[in-house]
């Protein structure tokens, strides 16, 4: 007798063995093929592609904007001078140009990418490096998770670490450097590597255990449910389109062609007719030879319950990645007003841990190496930048913002909220993507213009009534 069901060796478990090796040890037979598993679906598969799409659209979709905030009281800075010096900066640094290594892609594309590979390869890399650029000497260098080293997978060397996996790990596993195959043009070359420190280096993936130390498909678990439904899909197509065939047989009352017991076939000089190369058209009308019987097959069968079977696929393939079915099939049929928006309340909250992770692990850095480089190359004058470094890179992003399905309820919920100091207009422009700051600023400039419009008119108007008073007493 066992404590746990779940801990017995009965006839029902007896095929339930889980390696007891560590959780890093396990996956590292395994992670290679999972990767390039999810590579495949990522070509080939709908649904994968939906994920991924409703994943870029909503947790990177137009960029995410930076606002430096250098106090004011800082000489040089009174009215945000600073501010909008480092921002018209960044902003031209972030072309595709003057960011990316290769040139290629812009901040925000390398965003994308940086998402879509984190989900699909388990993990992806950032390389800080330094060009011969005269304007913008940083830039940054994208590789993949294949590009580790993984020729031999627990290597001792000289200063007390070793190498796991392509990942260089001192007495606490934490990484020292990282050892890259070398390329050369397009191809690696096996064997001969590269090592970059670790302070360098942004490694990108999501660690679901103490000592994991490489990354895993964020699409482990989901990849079957989608590899079942291509082949559902695959399937219920063949069988749709024969079910659309119309095939005709002709009987002949005597068979064609001679030979013994056959009969002496077609006579010469018959007009009997040839059926070879003869097709079916709408509202034709055909004539057989005497004898003759014409022999449909109609293939049985009809469509099974597709749409449910493919809507539960959908469901748990999302849900294993954290969205709605909604949010990916972008079937909105079975939804009301409060269904969805509890649904777009559960999606926003991965999206917003999403940005985080982002904006934490990938764009913070960023920015912070872009200030040391601008400053070293004289390009932003920025007085005792190193004693006053902290306050000179203080900054806010500001995500991509959100609309809400009725915007008279949350206009409306907002102001209540306001008015019952529930909730702060800091937070609310923020889930808008926008900055409160900016938002009153220009709001005041509005209605500022808007007074002075309507003394131009009210003066307007008083000349044009005293005119006529003149005209009049004369």
């Amino acid at each position: 007798m066992s404590a746990f069901d779940s801990g017995s060796n009965s006839r029902l478990n007896r095929n339930w063995n889980p390696s007891m090796d560590g959780y890093d040890h396990i996956t590292q037979g395994e992670r290679t093929k999972i990767r390039k598993r999810a590579q495949d679906l990522e070509r080939n598969s709908d649904i994968a592609g939906a994920i991924l799409s409703a994943l870029e659209r909503n947790v990177v979709g137009s960029g995410m904007m930076l606002q430096a905030k250098i106090p004011h009281t800082k000489p040089g800075n009174e009215n945000g001078e600073m501010n909008e010096a480092i921002e018209d900066l960044w902003e031209e640094f972030c072309k595709a140009e003057n960011i990316d290594i290769t040139g290629t892609q812009s901040l925000d594309e390398i965003q994308e990418t940086l998402l879509r590979r984190y989900f699909v390869d388990g993990g992806i890399i950032v390389i800080k490096v330094y060009t011969k650029d005269s304007k913008f000497p940083f830039k940054i260098q994208v590789r993949s998770v294949d590009d580790l080293s993984t020729m031999n997978s627990i290597v001792p060397v000289e200063n007390g670490n070793r190498i796991i996996e392509g990942i260089e790990l001192d007495s606490y596993n934490k990484p020292v450097a990282y050892h890259f195959n070398k390329l050369d043009g397009q191809s690696l070359l096996p064997g001969d590597t590269v090592r970059v420190k670790a302070e360098d280096v942004i490694f990108l993936f999501k660690k679901n255990s103490p000592k994991q130390i490489r990354e895993v498909s964020l699409l482990a678990t989901a990849l079957p449910r989608i590899k079942d439904a291509n082949q559902f899909i695959e399937a219920v197509s063949i069988k749709e389109r024969v079910l659309a065939c119309l095939s005709v047989f002709i009987k002949r009352d005597m068979p064609s062609g001679g030979g013994p017991g056959r009969g002496l076939g077609q006579p010469i000089g018959s007009d009997k007719k040839d059926y070879s190369g003869m097709t079916l058209s709408p509202g034709m009308i055909g004539e057989l030879n005497p004898g003759d019987d014409v022999q449909t097959v109609i293939p049985a069968g009809q469509a099974s319950n597709t749409k449910e079977f493919i809507t539960i696929l959908v469901r748990l393939s999302s849900a294993g990645i954290g969205l709605s079915y909604e949010a990916v099939s972008r079937d909105l049929s079975q939804v009301n007003y409060s269904s969805a928006r509890q649904g777009l309340i559960e999606d926003r909250k991965l999206y917003k841990k999403l940005q985080k992770m982002l904006i934490k692990k990938v764009l913070t850095p960023i920015y912070l190496e872009f200030l040391d480089a601008m400053h070293l190359t004289g390009q932003l004058d920025l007085p005792k930048y190193i004693h006053d470094k902290k306050e000179y890179s203080t900054h806010v992003w500001i995500p991509p913002g959100y609309n809400w399905i009725d915007p008279a309820k949350e206009a409306n919920a907002n102001k209540t909220a306001l008015e019952t100091n529930q909730d702060t207009l800091a937070r609310i422009c923020a889930e808008r993507g926008e900055d409160w700051r900016d938002v009153l600023k220009q709001r005041a400039a509005e209605l500022k213009y808007q007074k002075e419009l309507m003394k131009e008119d009210d003066g307007e108007g008083q000349s044009e009534d005293a005119d006529d008073l003149d005209e009049n007493e004369s």
